[in-house]
């Protein structure tokens, strides 16, 4: 049975970095759209980034105006890993942080959550100002 389990979150200073890590398992996931969506209390789950692979080497990555230049997404189809890497942490970015696989998303709507097929069970992030 496919499964993500997420890693790595805490609490931590405003300003400060954490790495969040995904492990997959139970099938291959490297055709998969792989992405980070997090949920703060009482708001909507949101995009944060994903990641796709093209071939070899080579990966795209897509993420949302409020993380751009702040946080990188990659993988490692080799050991079915992703990673979230965070640095400038602020207080908004107190949230928890879910890992979602997905097949057969168009260009453009790597966003929606609805695309994505498998889902982790989060891990928390606090951002402590």
């Amino acid at each position: 049975q496919a499964q993500l389990v997420e890693s790595g979150g805490g609490l931590v200073q405003a300003e400060g970095s954490l790495r969040l890590s995904c492990a997959a398992s139970g099938r291959t996931f490297s055709t998969y759209i792989m992405a980070w969506f997090r949920q703060a209390p009482g708001k909507d789950r949101d995009f944060v980034a994903a990641i796709r692979w093209v071939g070899g080497n080579t990966y795209n990555a897509y993420y949302a105006d409020s993380v751009k230049g702040r946080f990188t997404i990659s993988r490692d189809n080799a050991r079915n890993t992703i990673n979230l890497q965070k640095n400038s942490l602020k207080s908004e970015d107190t949230a928890v942080y879910y890992c979602a696989a997905g097949s057969n998303i168009r260009d453009g709507t790597y966003s929606f959550s609805g695309w994505y097929d498998y889902w982790g069970r989060g891990t928390q992030v606090t951002v402590s100002s």
